[in-house]
């Protein structure tokens, strides 16, 4: 069955363009005829078709990326021997009407592809079972000739619309892999064991549970209910989005390498933000100065952010995930920038700094700060391969409740403070200290709890340390001089074979180098 339309056809359409080239009708997504002027006549066709230059089809050597993708791919084989592996790019998905969010690629994809932000929307990679393991083929939409219609009539995918777009031979070329146009993807394997990335692609994922589901029906005679059957491949399918999460627990030196260059660009975009600090405390909504400041270094490093950021200042530093930035920036309060650039691999940084707005730390603000720094200094000094993840965590939260014991906001001693039923010191740090850091911001997400926050540090793996203290303007628990205050610092570390290295070392984290860095980029 076609899954040419996958990306194209699931919309309602109000008009549809028909192929001059002799190639299959394809819609026009959500298209607009009750204003189009784009001419369909057939003097317009024959006109606009003709008095093109030769493309140049040369083609690129392979990426650096597509050695380390096939080795992964040879992890998933070893992992679903006899089965027919279907992990799809994703499609365009509309912000409104007939606008779309920018495409990034499914983040399973690109780790078995090494296809990054240049990645065609509904592409799929299918790993074909094969005697000796799997062979990788890589289905998409192929450039349309000036033959067709689609050039310059399908603002989507037209050429005319958002430029030139690769042909098979380029990215079989480019990736490494045997590229073939969308429609001749067959979704349901000749021996009906496929398993599916299922939340990448919505429509494919619909379309084969259809054909799943026929064959099960099928089966019903042989005892078996249409229930069952869906229960068993939907459990299949979970099975795989497990496995592709956990080959990536332990990074191989090109990712780490990618990653070096987002904290890289991140510094830089760190940089950018103090030096714009003037103009930031100068506006009511100084926090928007402050994230498009960052955003525009993404965009000029990488690809984009790889998150959206936090950029929240005074109280709004107690709200752990605030991303609406439309506060004030103000001199006698912290900032707290949570921000990481996305290169254009796709891998990010996740990197945060508590940084004094007008230079210096009052004493109580200072308090606070030293009590983080010990915290995630803690943490950092304890990585090693062989101690488990949730270690580094509990690390980070005895000098938590250390801290917080010796002011008094406790009622009660350390060692009882953390013990399970306690946990006072919580309701000031209520997340964890560390996640995994790689494609995704909060990468590995579905990878078993015993691999991931009970599993044992590996050398490669990389993750955050990033403890807070969030005191919340309204908190009466506290002093009310600490009210309001919040204080996070993290970075992004890599083990090594006998200890880790901080990767965003060079980002100044000490109370006294964060006030040198602050004058001098306001100067």
């Amino acid at each position: 069955m076609s899954t040419e339309a996958t990306t194209t056809d699931v919309r309602p359409t109000a008009a549809r363009s028909s192929a001059t080239n002799g190639s299959a009708t394809t819609s026009t997504p959500r298209a607009t005829a009750n204003r189009s002027t784009t001419p369909d006549s057939n003097a317009f066709r024959e006109r606009i078709s003709r008095g093109w230059a030769e493309r140049d089809e040369a083609l690129p050597a392979l990426r650096e990326s597509a050695g380390p993708a096939a080795r992964r791919r040879a992890q998933i084989s070893e992992r679903w021997p006899g089965a027919r592996v279907v992990v799809p790019a994703g499609s365009l998905k509309q912000r409104s009407n007939d606008t779309d969010y920018a495409f990034r690629a499914h983040s399973a994809f690109s780790h078995l592809t090494g296809w990054g932000a240049d990645a065609e929307p509904g592409a799929v990679l299918v790993l074909e079972p094969t005697p000796e393991g799997h062979e990788a083929v890589l289905y998409f939409r192929e450039r349309a000739g000036r033959d067709s219609d689609e050039f310059y009539a399908n603002p989507e995918i037209g050429e005319f619309w958002i430029g030139p777009r690769p042909s098979l031979a380029h990215v079989a070329a480019d990736l490494g892999i045997p590229a073939r146009h969308l429609r001749e993807l067959s979704v349901l394997g000749a021996d009906n064991r496929t398993v599916v990335v299922r939340e990448a692609d919505a429509a494919l994922t619909a379309r084969l549970d259809e054909e799943r589901l026929a064959t099960a029906r099928a089966m019903v005679s042989a005892g078996c209910t249409t229930a069952e059957a869906r229960s068993a491949w939907v459990g299949e399918d979970a099975r795989l989005e497990q496995d592709l999460s956990e080959i990536r627990l332990v990074k191989d030196g090109y990712e780490i390498a990618e990653l070096r260059r987002a904290v890289d660009a991140t510094a830089k975009g760190f940089d950018d933000v103090l030096a714009n600090l003037g103009p930031a405390t100068a506006h009511s909504r100084g926090e928007r100065i402050v994230e498009t400041t960052f955003h525009a270094r993404a965009r000029l490093e990488g690809n984009a952010v790889g998150y959206d950021t936090i950029a929240a200042a005074g109280p709004h530093a107690c709200i752990l995930h605030w991303t609406r930035n439309d506060g004030a920036v103000r001199d006698g309060d912290l900032m707290l920038l949570d921000a990481g650039v996305e290169v254009d691999s796709l891998y990010t940084a996740d990197i945060t700094r508590t940084v004094p707005v007008g230079g210096s730390f009052t004493e109580v603000q200072r308090r606070v700060y030293q009590a983080v720094l010990d915290a995630a200094d803690a943490a950092f000094a304890i990585v090693r391969p062989g101690v488990t993840f949730r270690t580094v965590h509990e690390t980070a939260m005895r000098v938590i409740a250390e801290r917080t014991a010796e002011w008094g906001f406790l009622g009660m001693g350390v060692e009882e403070a953390l013990a399970p039923e306690a946990q006072p010191h919580r309701r000031y740090m209520v997340h964890g200290t560390s996640h995994h850091l790689g494609l995704d911001v909060h990468d590995c997400a579905k990878a078993r709890r015993e691999l991931y926050l009970d599993g044992v540090l590996e050398e490669g793996m990389v993750f955050t340390i990033e403890p807070g203290l969030y005191f919340q303007p309204d908190d009466l628990t506290v002093p009310e001089e600490y009210r309001g205050i919040g204080v996070r610092i993290e970075d992004d570390v890599v083990v090594t074979a006998d200890g880790a290295e901080n990767l965003s070392a060079g980002i100044p984290r000490g109370a006294s180098a964060v006030e040198a860095w602050v004058r001098g980029a306001r100067r």
